[in-house]
C-alpha cells in the first residue's frame, strides 16, 4: 500500500463508519441520515480511481467493504427495542451491494477514463448508486427473498401505501428505496464540485 492512498482508505472507512452509524437516525418519514453519508463512498472512489487508477480504487471499496461487514457484525450483536440492530437479511444486503456497486463504478469510471472530466464519476456513479440502491432494498426487504433469512421479519416493510406518501400503491420498502435513490442522484450531481477540485489538486502537486 502506498502512502498516497492512506488519506483514500482513511476517508472511505470514516464514510462508511459513520453511515453505519447515522443509518440508525431517522430524517423524515422515507429518509436517515446515512443516505446523506454513504454516497461520499462513491466520491472517494472516483477521486481514487482518477488521481491513481483502477486497482488503488478496488483496494479503498475491499477497505469500505471490510469496515462495514465488521459493522454489521456488531449490529447483529446489538438488541434494540425491536430486536437486532442489524438484522442479518440487512447485513447480508448491505455488503452486498456495496461491493457490487462499487467495483461496478470503479468498472464504468475506468472505462470513461478518457472522455470529458464530468462524464467518467457522473455515469459512473448513477449506475453504481441505482445498482446499489436496487441490491439493498431488495435483499433487505423484499418478502419474496425471505428465504434467504425466515427468522428475519419483514413484514412491516410490504405494507402497502402510496409512494412517498402521494403516488401509486407500492410496498413500504419500495418507497424507502426510492426516497434513498433520489438522494443519491441529487448528491452525484453536487459531487462534480469536490471531485473536481481534489483531482485539480491532487494532479498539480504530483
Amino acid at each position: 500500500m502506498k502512502r498516497s492512498h492512506l488519506p483514500g482508505i482513511i476517508a472511505m472507512a470514516t464514510i462508511v463508519l459513520a453511515s453505519n452509524i447515522l443509518v440508525q437516525f431517522l430524517y423524515g418519514q422515507w429518509l436517515t441520515w446515512g443516505a446523506f453519508t454513504y454516497p461520499l463512498a462513491f466520491l472517494v472512489t472516483d477521486i481514487m480511481n482518477r488521481a491513481y487508477g483502477a486497482a488503488a480504487a478496488r483496494r479503498v471499496v475491499l477497505v469500505g467493504f471490510v469496515v462495514g461487514l465488521i459493522c454489521s457484525l456488531i449490529g447483529t450483536q446489538i438488541m434494540g427495542e425491536f430486536g437486532p440492530l442489524v438484522t442479518v437479511r440487512i447485513a447480508i444486503g448491505s455488503g452486498l451491494a456495496f461491493l457490487v456497486a462499487q467495483m461496478l463504478d470503479v468498472s464504468v469510471f475506468a472505462a470513461l477514463r478518457g472522455s470529458t472530466w464530468w462524464r467518467a464519476p457522473l455515469i459512473s456513479t448513477l449506475v453504481g448508486s441505482s445498482v446499489d440502491t436496487a441490491l439493498f432494498f431488495t435483499v433487505a426487504f423484499s418478502g419474496t427473498l425471505s428465504f434467504i433469512h425466515p427468522a428475519t421479519d419483514v413484514s412491516w416493510a410490504s405494507e402497502v401505501g402510496p409512494l412517498l406518501g402521494s403516488g401509486p400503491e407500492t410496498p413500504l420498502w419500495v418507497s424507502l428505496a426510492v426516497a434513498d435513490w433520489m438522494v443519491k442522484l441529487s448528491l452525484a450531481l453536487l459531487a462534480l464540485i469536490p471531485f473536481r477540485l481534489i483531482t485539480a489538486r491532487l494532479s498539480s502537486s504530483a
